[in-house]
């Protein structure tokens, strides 16, 4: 079992974990499309050769975004990877995989 950690903006929050969540990733026992949700603010600044989203090269950008935390199996994390990359808006989304111990 894995962790998925993932940050998006607000506005596209729902569609990025539609997409992950169609891979099968955030069931937990008989509940499906399971995370926890907190709001924060974060940073960036592209850089020359960048195509942001949101923002200039060279300037430093601040957006209120959402960390999206979910469960997934082992067998679907890659695909849950994969669908976060293609549904997010940013060229380069931020996220985090930690595998979970059993107990």
């Amino acid at each position: 079992m894995y962790k998925l950690v993932f940050f998006v903006p607000e506005s596209h929050a729902e569609a990025v974990k539609q997409a992950v969540f169609a891979t099968g990733a955030g069931r937990i026992g008989d509940y499906d499309r399971c995370c926890f949700e907190t709001r924060g603010q974060g940073q960036f600044r592209p850089l020359a050769g960048a195509n942001p989203f949101i923002g200039q090269s060279g300037e430093l950008e601040r957006v209120d975004e959402l960390r999206i935390e979910l469960v997934c199996e082992d067998h679907l994390i890659r695909t849950a990877v994969a669908a976060l990359r293609t549904a997010h808006p940013y060229e380069e989304p931020a996220f985090d995989v930690w595998p979970l111990s059993e107990f």
